[in-house]
């Protein structure tokens, strides 16, 4: 008899991985692969339904990617209500699991994705897709899904879904995005700097770290005061980021951190205090590329921190974390 339980538990990790990257939620893509669970559970019971399951991973991945499309869908109407700026639930891990495999970190079928993007970078870019182009790009280009297979997701033909991944493709690769190229190596070295930077209050030395377009996101979902717009220009960002740690520093406010990866890449958790005396949780993380740092993605909405385990005093660093 066979054990579905065991089969789909089998394809989890990577349905998890696609959801996140078409969705940029963590619950939505919990939720949409839980529904892809539920409708295999349904097509095993129907013999006709059965019959069609020819290759699992193939008709599991259609369907999620179905659900995942309506949600897409739903999602535009929200996003257009949402306060302020909107950035992405963020995946966070532990320095120590860069390289090795995670429900949600970077699939090793990411890697072989055609464009430079990765990261939080990626799923913020991906969010001026529509949704077909989005489903059809992630994918293709993120997880190799034949452009057959794709058509069908998409209720469309081949031809047509090869066009949507290629003006996604378009899209992703405009040349006013933030770049993200550098390797773990070069991010952590980059990230490091920063740190130090920020630490000194030497507008200088962060303005060697910036490219000269970067920009600056911050999501707080009108919990927290932030910029309702993008900060944009190393010089403004630069003076942000010395006025964000100066204001930490004159209030006497302890400021917690530690490195982390951040949707695979490395970036910054930290906790303090707010002036009204409301604690503040927040990862940051960063697109990084030829040296210099090109966004930075600050995430502080505690409705999409709520698994993100807080920081043990005993054992997180007063800023500024050492790598």
């Amino acid at each position: 008899m066979r054990d579905l339980a065991t089969e789909f538990e089998a394809e989890r990790g990577r349905l998890l991985a696609v959801a996140h990257r078409m969705l940029g939620s963590r619950s939505e893509a919990e939720d949409a692969v839980q529904e892809t669970w539920l409708r295999y559970a349904n097509a095993l019971a129907d013999p006709a339904a059965r019959a069609e399951i020819r290759e699992l991973s193939a008709w599991l991945t259609t369907t999620c990617a179905r659900i995942c499309l309506d949600v897409l869908r739903s999602a535009r109407v929200r996003r257009e209500a949402y306060v302020g700026q909107w950035l992405p639930e963020p995946v966070v891990t532990p320095v120590e699991s860069a390289g090795r495999g995670d429900g949600f970190a970077p699939d090793p079928a990411e890697r072989a994705v055609r464009t430079d993007q990765l990261g939080t970078a990626l799923l913020v870019v991906l969010e001026r897709l529509a949704p077909e182009q989005r489903v059809a790009f992630v994918l293709h280009d993120v997880f190799a899904v034949p452009f057959a297979r794709i058509a069908e997701a998409l209720g469309t033909s081949e031809v047509a879904a090869r066009q949507l991944a290629s003006r996604a493709r378009r899209a992703v690769s405009a040349p006013d995005l933030p770049r993200h190229t550098a390797d773990p190596a070069e991010q952590r070295r980059v990230v490091a700097a920063f740190v130090a930077a920020a630490e000194s209050g030497e507008l200088d030395r962060l303005l060697h770290l910036l490219a000269p377009d970067v920009v600056l996101i911050g999501d707080s979902g009108g919990h927290f005061p932030t910029a309702r717009r993008p900060v944009v220009g190393a010089d403004a960002v630069g003076r942000f980021t010395v006025g964000l740690f100066g204001r930490a520093g004159r209030y006497h406010q302890q400021l917690l951190a530690r490195p982390v990866l951040i949707d695979g890449v490395f970036g910054l958790q930290l906790e303090t205090v707010h002036t009204d005396g409301r604690p503040i949780r927040l990862v940051t993380a960063f697109a990084v590329h030829d040296g210099r740092i090109t966004a930075i993605f600050n995430q502080l909405n505690p409705e999409k921190l709520t698994d993100l385990p807080p920081l043990d005093p005993a054992e997180a660093q007063v800023w500024p974390p050492r790598w």
